[in-house]
């Protein structure tokens, strides 16, 4: 099922897909060089610290790759694995402890957390210029009001591709389906900032999809496989698909979707980003990213 209007497109058309994974390699590279030239300026090497309350095997998995992509680029990694029944006051303890100790320059708590821990009191207890999430209320005015802050490390990937992809975005149309503080407000303000006139669909939108269709720029950020279909697609614009749901396949696999129907998005899109492949790898180069800016900001005073 494709847009109606779509028929001005050759029948055989295809998107040009958006490799994430490749971008984000050549982006853990220059990481790594930055890293290298930042030790030898200062003699200190970045260090992030991540913290995992709980045994949830999906997210160990995730946190021990961002241990290895870490020491990939040449920082060091501090793991901190909590059991489940860590109490609030120990975990804002910790988090005392790793914000003022100097060998640490990043801080990231592994959400969500479990039951009877409060998120909002402990992200917001990461000191600011150590919130590598940036997700702690600071960092989101500061973003929302126009000042320089720590990006939460998914829509700054998704604002990099979109840069590599399409250079100058002013005047564009932007539609961010998803209003979360996570992915999609953030997301929203990013291409506000860029010169994008921007649209945010959310749970009450009345027509999501009439307003998809006006979208030059599509990034959808909701968590619900492929609800985007091929005929919500504005013919030619560059999809964004946040979106990642581990899904069985009749032969008894699995397979990971996105939030977009991909096989009929592909048909209609003028640039996408595919699931997996795109904006996942981007989401941990862009943690790398955040934990040298954060050094940065902590010895020299700013990030350049």
């Amino acid at each position: 099922m494709t847009n109606a209007s779509s028929s001005s497109l050759p029948s055989d058309h295809q998107a040009s897909l958006i490799d994430g994974k490749g971008f984000a390699a050549k982006m853990r590279q220059h990481i790594r060089e930055d890293v290298l030239a930042f030790h030898e300026k200062h003699g200190v090497t970045p260090g992030l610290a991540v913290i995992l309350v709980g045994n949830d095997p999906a997210s160990e998995v995730y946190v021990r790759n961002k241990a290895v992509q870490t020491h990939h680029a040449g920082m060091r990694s501090f793991m901190h694995m909590l059991p489940e029944n860590t109490s609030e006051t120990e975990l804002l303890a910790l988090i005392d402890r790793l914000n003022k100790d100097p060998e640490i320059h990043g801080i990231l708590v592994q959400l969500p957390l479990p039951n009877g821990l409060d998120g909002r009191r402990v992200t917001n207890a990461i000191l600011p210029e150590k919130d590598v999430d940036g997700l702690g209320e600071i960092n989101a005015g500061r973003l929302a009001v126009g000042l320089p802050s720590l990006i939460p490390c998914t829509p700054l990937g998704c604002l990099l591709l979109l840069r590599d992809q399409l250079g100058d975005m002013k005047g564009q149309h932007a539609v961010v389906i998803g209003a979360s503080n996570l992915v999609g407000k953030p997301m929203a303000l990013l291409l506000l900032a860029e010169g994008c006139t921007v649209s945010i669909a959310h749970i009450h939108t009345r027509d999501t999809a009439a307003l998809a269709r006006q979208a030059d720029i599509l990034v959808v950020a909701t968590g619900c496989r492929e609800l985007v279909r091929g005929d919500w697609i504005k013919p030619g614009a560059t999809v964004i698909d946040v979106g990642i749901t581990r899904i069985k396949t009749d032969d008894g696999k699995t397979r990971l979707v996105g939030d977009v129907a991909f096989d009929e998005a592909v048909k209609v899109a003028g640039r996408i980003t595919p699931v997996p492949g795109g904006v996942g790898p981007m989401t941990i180069a862009c943690l790398l990213k955040n934990t040298l800016t954060a050094a940065k900001l902590q010895l020299e005073g700013s990030a350049e």
